[in-house]
C-alpha cells in the first residue's frame, strides 16, 4: 500500500501538509510530473499539479528523467544542484519523473487559495 505526504501550496505563498494513505493514494502511482489530480483528496476544491517529491531517503525527482528508477545523472544546473561554477558539470543520483510507491513525498501547487484554520486563542488561567 501506498502512503504520501502532500506538501501543497498555493500561488499566495501558504501551504499546508495533507498524509494521503491507502486507496487515495494509489490515484498518483503512475502519474508523471507536471500532472494534474482533482484535489478533493486533500479535501479543497479545484485541481492539484503535480511540481516535484522525493523518495525515503531524499533523493529529488526530476522532470527529465523518464522512469521511476534512481539514475546517476550528469547535470550542470537545475533540481538537485546548487552551487556550481559556470561550465562545470557534477554527478548525481536522482529519481525519474513517475510517481511509485517508492516516492515519499509529494509537492503540489493548488489552482486556488488555501484556507488556514487558526487556532483558538488560548485561554489565561491564573
Amino acid at each position: 500500500m501506498a502512503n504520501f505526504k502532500l506538501t501543497i501550496s498555493d500561488k499566495k505563498g501558504k501551504s499546508v501538509s495533507k498524509e494521503i494513505k491507502d486507496k487515495e493514494a494509489n490515484i498518483f502511482i503512475g502519474l508523471h510530473l507536471g500532472g494534474e489530480v482533482d484535489a478533493a483528496i486533500a479535501g479543497l476544491a479545484g485541481k492539484l499539479r503535480i511540481t516535484g517529491g522525493s523518495d525515503k531517503s531524499g533523493i529529488p525527482m526530476r522532470a527529465d528523467i523518464y522512469g521511476s528508477a534512481r539514475k546517476q545523472v550528469l547535470i550542470s544546473k537545475g533540481v538537485g544542484l546548487k552551487r556550481v561554477s559556470d561550465g562545470q558539470r557534477k554527478r548525481r543520483l536522482m529519481r525519474g519523473n513517475t510517481i511509485s510507491e517508492e516516492i515519499y513525498q509529494l509537492n503540489c501547487s493548488y489552482d486556488g487559495e488555501i484556507k488556514i484554520e487558526e487556532a483558538p486563542p488560548a485561554e489565561n488561567k491564573a
